[in-house]
């Protein structure tokens, strides 16, 4: 059984904890938060260790009646993988103390890909991480992204990827963030960073992105135009997507019109968090014109990268390969939306 730290322990990483505990082949064997907020007692709840990310607040956490199992030293000592949560930029200066104590890591796609051996994404590069001992999961829009050219590329070949990201201005708690009444682009400059970093992922892949910022919390949107190297039909794409396990192809009768439906579709299929680990992608808009594709997906930003995460750990441990890594992590978070009129109704509460 691989045991898996977690250093840090917010938005992405209690989510990571959570999915690493439902996995058969390995275990939290702790997590490490800066403070003792409210994040601290959902661990003690789930009975995840509880460390110290700083040394010296130990006894912070202590009088504010959280037993700690120590600092996220003794963590890293006690982990055979770590995934470092850690807010943009920390995760970089934490990569030192994991090479240090010779415990692989991964980190998250704020941080910088000089840092690490590979950028990784599941679908599209997972033996590039095989043995590795830094990998960089890629952020959400470009987990997103690479998602969706992986099959594309495979089955029709690609020319050209133009995106434009509508990005959220924050998560839902993070109340000091995002444009309250505005439309940002964000950047003003042409292309944003999305391109580049979908090309850590796809080097040669020619991809151009523009990015907007919106007073949104809940996901992002892509609105996206897809030079192909053939020319299939509509439905030739749309039965491909809806092959992917970590696509939801989403059905016009479904009258799921907006990011906000899409959440609420989650929370009533059950999901921890309304979390949607799927791209989300609207079948009626999949449209070819010749060798254009043009189509709408949606990112849930805070639980994309999740199952990404879990087989970054199997890879770099060498415990599975991608095909039996990918369907372990499908089967075991529940990943794979079927169209809901071929899913039989939950039982009514009593």
């Amino acid at each position: 059984m691989l045991k898996v730290g977690i250093n840090g322990y917010g938005t992405i990483g209690k989510r990571v904890a959570d999915a690493v505990a439902a996995q058969p082949d390995m275990t939290v064997c702790g997590v490490a938060k800066a403070s003792p907020d409210f994040g601290a007692d959902g661990a003690v709840q789930r009975d995840y260790p509880l460390y110290s990310a700083i040394g010296d607040r130990v006894e912070t956490f202590r009088a504010a009646g959280y037993e700690v199992a120590g600092t996220s030293d003794d963590l890293i000592a006690e982990s055979d993988v770590i995934v470092d949560a850690a807010p943009g930029g920390i995760g970089a200066e934490n990569l030192t103390r994991y090479e240090a104590a010779g415990v692989p890591a991964i980190v998250q796609g704020k941080e910088s890909d000089d840092l690490v051996d590979t950028s990784f994404n599941a679908r599209a590069n997972f033996e590039d991480a095989e043995g590795a001992d830094a990998v960089r999961v890629v952020s959400c829009n470009t987990t997103g992204l690479s998602r969706l050219v992986a099959p594309l590329e495979e089955n029709y070949g690609v020319e050209k990827v133009r995106a434009t990201l509508v990005r959220r201005g924050g998560d839902p708690d993070q109340t000091g963030r995002g444009p309250i009444n505005d439309i940002l682009p964000d950047p003003i400059a042409v292309p944003s960073h999305h391109g580049p970093d979908v090309n850590t992922i796809f080097p040669d892949l020619s991809i151009d992105t523009m990015g907007l910022k919106v007073p949104a919390t809940l996901m992002h949107m892509h609105s996206l135009n897809i030079e192909l190297e053939s020319e299939p039909t509509d439905q030739a794409v749309h039965e491909l997507l809806a092959e992917e396990s970590r696509i939801f192809v989403v059905d016009e009768g479904m009258a799921i019109d907006g990011t906000g439906k899409l959440r609420e579709f989650a929370r009533d299929r059950g999901r921890p968090r309304g979390d949607l680990w799927e791209n989300c992608v609207w079948g009626e808009s999949i449209n070819v014109e010749g060798s254009e594709l043009y189509m709408f997906q949606a990112i849930h930003q805070e639980s994309d990268v999740i199952p990404e995460n879990v087989d970054a750990i199997r890879a770099m441990a060498g415990i599975a390969g991608k095909e039996e890594s990918m369907a372990l992590t499908d089967e075991h978070l529940g990943i794979g939306l079927p169209d809901p009129r071929s899913v039989p109704a939950p039982s009514p509460t009593p």
